[in-house]
């Protein structure tokens, strides 16, 4: 049985405010041994975002369910492993698509469905300000699923997840230069298929 454990910077009992601005570092230290409130915390931060990143890799929502259960429990399970000289975010979407790559591999093509994620209704933290918007929205996530998979998951790394070159390579274990030619030629055909759906000089 788990015990509990009182976290250092959030003495308990302590407001539910207080949990949810606690530091993602703070929540894995806690997590680590066995505290299932800062682990729920952590997963209603973060599961929006990194499903979003696993939907769009492998193109199919169910098996991105999935792939996101199976990455918070390896967080639950491996939350000693995490290495302080890296944020918690990158961390969560290297582990993300290390787990969606080995579903890819263990799914056959015939299981795979063409689900397009990017027609699923956006989630709270994207709300749209207009049909319009939402439209043009829509159009640059398809415009995005037409890349070469190297291409899409560094340019939603980048745009969706803020993340920088240096950062994209940890997640995606390459080197630098190989980050920076793949974002080149990822933006280039980014730009003729945006250009070829009628929208001009934008980003995914």
């Amino acid at each position: 049985m788990l015990t509990t454990y009182a976290l250092p910077v959030l003495p308990r009992p302590c407001p539910r405010t207080l949990i949810e601005k606690t530091p993602d570092e703070a929540l894995i230290k806690a997590i680590a041994i066995g505290d299932r409130q800062a682990m729920a915390t952590l997963f209603a931060r973060h599961n929006v975002r990194v499903y979003r990143f696993i939907a769009r890799l492998t193109r199919n929502a169910a098996l991105a369910e999935d792939v996101l259960s199976e990455v918070f429990l390896a967080v639950w399970l491996g939350a000693n492993g995490f290495k302080k000289n890296s944020q918690v975010s990158t961390w969560l979407l290297a582990i993300a698509r290390n787990k969606a790559i080995a579903a890819l591999r263990r799914t056959s093509p015939e299981q795979l469905n063409d689900e397009m994620t990017a027609t699923a209704p956006a989630a709270a933290d994207d709300p749209e300000t207009s049909a319009n918007e939402t439209s043009r929205r829509t159009v640059i996530r398809k415009c995005l699923m037409q890349l070469p998979t190297a291409q899409r998951e560094i340019l939603d790394l980048i745009y969706y997840h803020e993340k920088t070159l240096e950062q994209v390579a940890q997640i995606v274990g390459i080197p630098y230069p190989t980050v920076k030619t793949r974002v080149f030629y990822a933006r280039k055909s980014m730009s003729e298929l945006l250009k070829n759906a009628g929208i001009h000089d934008s980003k995914p």
